[in-house]
């Protein structure tokens, strides 16, 4: 099996594959002091709990945006799993993505691989919806070349922020309200943040796919489909008909996809 790893500012996410089958799925919080050996224990232990091994384990893949954690990811892979994993950003690798922006090089990860994914799955021309620590807009042309996008501030830093400068306001948890007018504080910012973060999202796809077909970014007569990943993503389903696909799982497929073309 396959163990894919992705390593985002708030969480990793570990996930076993058999194939295109998922297995089984362990996230912890991202915590750059962390030692390979920390990784290998705390995993070991739930990987068991749902009967796998590190033994099952023969190839890793691994996607990063957080470089400090990079080097005990690397280590988790040799030491533990045997494997010199395909780590995204090692030189060499075969992506399959062409990236269209200022600076290629400073394209997170995650948006390339969800570039990558949502392409092969879905075609395009498309956008992926990431909601992360950020929540970013990935904008991919028909032919499945990365054009650029948007990164706006994900959900929970910006509740945190709220509790953090706000003297009076309490921390709340993120769920979608009944309604948009609260009738008390806390019901009131949760409101502001899932309905504002609907206007967020409705009002910039919108800007996008209008700027894209006036650039030929996109084919006027073109449909833009839009993909919604990430953790918290599935609390948008039902509540707005801009997203074709709710796909949590997006960045790990893409995970596996590029081990394979790089094995």
């Amino acid at each position: 099996m396959l163990l894919v790893i992705d390593a985002g500012n708030t969480n990793l996410v570990f996930a076993l594959y058999d194939g295109q089958d998922q297995k089984g799925q362990w996230r912890c919080k991202t915590d750059h002091q962390k030692t390979a050996d920390e990784y290998f224990v705390w995993l070991n232990q739930l990987m068991e709990l749902e009967g796998f091994s590190a033994a099952n384990v023969k190839g890793v893949s691994i996607g990063s945006v957080v470089p400090a954690a990079n080097y005990a990811l690397r280590k988790l892979s040799e030491k533990f799993f045997n494997s010199q994993p395909v780590f995204y950003g090692d030189e060499g690798l075969d992506l399959g993505v062409e990236v269209k922006i200022d600076r290629p090089s400073e394209a997170g990860a995650d948006r390339i691989i969800n570039t990558l994914e949502a392409h092969k799955t879905y075609g395009g021309p498309l956008v992926v919806v990431d909601f992360g620590t950020a929540t970013t807009f990935d904008v991919v042309d028909a032919d499945g070349a990365y054009r650029g996008g948007m990164i706006s501030p994900g959900i929970s830093p910006a509740l945190e922020g709220l509790y953090i400068t706000g003297a009076r306001l309490p921390n709340v948890p993120i769920l979608k309200p009944g309604r948009v007018i609260g009738t008390n504080t806390v019901g009131c910012i949760q409101s502001g943040i899932f309905w504002g973060y609907i206007g967020l999202i409705e009002g910039s796809l919108k800007r996008i796919e209008a700027e894209a077909k006036e650039q030929e970014i996109f084919p006027k007569r073109s449909r833009m489909k839009v993909i919604a990943t990430g953790g918290i993503a599935p609390l948008f389903d039902e509540v707005t008909d801009v997203f074709d696909e709710i796909d949590p799982d997006l960045t790990l497929r893409g995970l596996v996809r590029i081990y394979e073309q790089n094995n």
